[in-house]
């Protein structure tokens, strides 16, 4: 095999392009530049937007062609049956162009099957295919920029050959692929045969190959919508319907990275400006689509079964796109241009121009506080999102379990489909817990008329706090056929091969599933957002920002939640099932660190209520063992007991 580099270089344009400012209401990529001509601004620091250069043929027509369009050339590796909805994913967004007065400014053109030229050239933004070994979908939309003026000079973006197999996939391919994706080696490092509950325990948490943000959400949410119209409609996957998902999906993640390359961020509050009543509108949803960006991270509108279905995916621009697309190109006189474009980000108040960025959505160590931006969530009430996203998954499972096979039919469609509905359900739980310890963070200036930090209303707390409860902590949440369980298998045949499509010691997966590890994946991912110190420092802040903060949500009634719902058992005097041990080991886990070791980030408050708690479950575990129970009950209560005795005990470890 030959390897080699390629270099492409090219000069910077002879005459810069004007700079246009930023504005943080309208959601661009920019360049930062530190100013210091001018000793009288507060700070030297100023942001530019990233945009093509675009010039009208014509500046005085109210619609005139540019000088030079934007051209993106398709790479003649994109198979040819996906070269025409590719193209319409990229020239959608003439329809914003032209509402500035530009005609065909976004063009395509296909790069003929016997040509010389590189579309790596720096002279060419382009579009095409690669081949991805792992069995996810990815796509990724870079671009270049002149550091001067924000120019992008250039722009390539790559999609992975997933997308064809969407529909086709098989558990298998996920478990394998995730056993040798490097973040969770480093997690387990011990032992060379991984189990499959280990995986199924990074696929709740949503450890996925690659993961490439938005196409891989997009991925799984194309499979979830099939599994589940497979289970319900007999959708075969291989079907004209279900290719048709398939083709909207590609559609709209062109549409997505075409974006990105023409200077938009993401924005993770667009998909809340239409209501689900709306979303079940076939005639809405194909004249408006389903949010207000194509920038979003837009879930697909899946309705519940004797609910009228809309259209499945976003297949069109949003309010949002023209908006920001008008920021950054409207043409514009120099002399009013700063009046000009304070005058069109004045509109950012307006309901279906919402915005918001992946930091206010949560990014890295930023921890997202905003129940309305959310990644992969879908209409006005994205906590009634989160409940029909759940009664969807809980539909999935209970069709899996009485699910009947042809002789000679496989059983590893029942673990795809389980993961598929495993993977929504974690969903439904993260949508869920934002709105705990939430506020409403709004980009607003002070013409606004509104407040840009806003708690969420107590009640709207208290049932997203009874979904979670309800959903993953009841005792009985999951309840599985016996035989159900016993037919979760992969395919036999592929256990034993990794992505590349060698044999792999590392990549065999045992085929005995641990539905149990799954459930506690997705319990403690729940456990650990709703009891993180960010969430118990907002719950306790909540009242200074509120005109009635007697109304707010107290944080030892989240703690009493929690549990009394976790540890419910205590009260009913009913036997502690497996799973339910488990979540309360995990309950208990927490409960015992906050004791000994508090964090520098834990809040006063957060440590002396889990102590008062810790004091009361101790309570309540004894007299619960002054009543008859199993020997395996009574173990686990012995053991949780001399935990948090201990813990009660001993001497504090403040961290340094």
């Amino acid at each position: 095999m030959l390897l080699g580099f390629y270099y492409s270089l090219s000069k910077l344009p002879a005459t810069p392009m004007s700079a246009r400012a930023a504005d943080s209401r309208v959601g661009h990529f920019v360049i930062r530049q530190w100013d210091y001509t001018d000793d009288m601004a507060a700070f030297p620091r100023k942001y530019i937007v990233n945009r093509w250069r675009l010039e009208k043929k014509d500046p005085a027509a109210a619609l005139s062609e540019p000088v030079q369009p934007i051209v993106y050339w398709l790479d003649k590796n994109i198979p040819v049956k996906y070269r025409a909805k590719v193209a319409e994913g990229v020239l959608e967004w003439n329809k914003a162009f032209e509402k500035i007065g530009f005609k065909d400014a976004v063009q395509v053109k296909q790069q003929a099957d016997d040509a010389t030229f590189d579309n790596n050239d720096t002279r060419h933004a382009s579009i095409r295919w690669y081949v991805d070994t792992s069995d996810g979908a990815s796509a990724i939309g870079p671009s270049r920029t002149d550091s001067r003026t924000g120019e992008i000079l250039d722009a390539d973006i790559s999609f992975s050959d997933g997308w064809t197999r969407l529909a086709r996939r098989r558990a298998v391919e996920q478990l394998v692929s995730v056993a040798q994706g490097n973040n969770y080696s480093q997690t387990h490092a011990h032992g060379a045969q991984r189990s499959a509950e280990e995986i199924l325990q990074g696929l709740s948490r949503g450890e996925m190959p690659h993961a490439c943000e938005y196409e891989q959400s997009a991925m799984q949410e194309a499979g979830f919508a099939l599994d589940l119209l497979a289970a319900r409609e007999g959708i075969d996957p291989d079907s004209p319907e279900a290719e048709a998902i398939v083709m909207a999906q590609i559609k709209n993640t062109v549409a997505h990275e075409v974006g990105h390359t023409l200077g938009l961020t993401h924005n993770f509050r667009a998909s809340t400006i239409y209501t689900l009543d709306q979303l079940e509108s076939k005639a809405f949803t194909e004249a408006n689509g389903l949010s207000g960006s194509v920038m979003e991270y837009n879930a697909l509108n899946i309705a519940p079964q004797g609910k009228k279905q809309g259209q499945y995916a976003q297949s069109t621009l949003g309010p949002y796109d023209y908006w920001a697309i008008e920021y950054a190109y409207r043409p514009l006189n120099a002399a009013t241009e700063s009046k000009d474009l304070l005058a069109i980000a004045a509109r950012s108040k307006e309901p279906l121009l919402a915005f918001a960025n992946d930091i206010d959505a949560g990014l890295g160590n930023v921890e997202g506080m905003d129940p309305e931006v959310t990644r992969r969530d879908l209409g006005a009430d994205p906590l009634a999102f989160a409940a029909r996203r759940m009664q969807l998954s809980q539909e999935l499972w209970a069709r899996l379990q009485t699910r009947t096979f042809k002789p000679g039919e496989p059983y590893d469609v029942l673990l795809r489909n389980f993961l598929s509905a495993n993977a929504q359900l974690d969903l439904a739980a993260t949508v869920a817990s934002k709105y705990v310890g939430g506020v409403v963070h709004l980009r607003d200036y002070a013409d606004s008329g509104r407040a840009p930090l806003n708690p969420v209303p107590a009640a709207t707390q208290r049932k997203a706090l009874k979904l979670i409860t309800d959903g993953l902590f009841r005792s009985n949440s999951f309840a599985f056929k016996p035989e159900f369980v016993a037919r979760l298998v992969p395919n036999q045949f592929d256990r034993s091969f990794g992505g590349s499509g060698t044999t792999s010691l590392a990549a065999t997966v045992n085929p005995d599933a641990s539905i149990s590890g799954a459930v506690l994946a997705l319990q403690r991912s729940s456990l650990d957002r709703l009891m993180a110190d960010g969430v118990a420092a907002r719950v306790l802040d909540a009242p200074s920002k509120m005109s009635q903060p007697q109304q707010a949500l107290a944080l030892s009634e989240l703690y009493d939640t929690l549990q009394n719902a976790i540890w419910s058992e205590l009260q009913s005097g009913s036997d502690i099932d497996p799973m339910r041990r488990n979540l309360q080991r995990e309950y208990l886990r927490r409960v015992v660190n906050a004791l000994i070791r508090p964090a520098a980030t834990t809040p006063a408050d957060s440590k002396s209520l889990m102590r008062a708690n810790a004091q009361q479950l101790q309570q309540q575990i004894r007299s619960a063992l002054a009543k008859p129970a199993t020997k395996v009950t009574r173990a686990h209560l012995s053991e949780s007991l001399d935990l948090l005795t201990e813990a009660l005990k001993a001497p504090l470890q403040r961290a340094t």
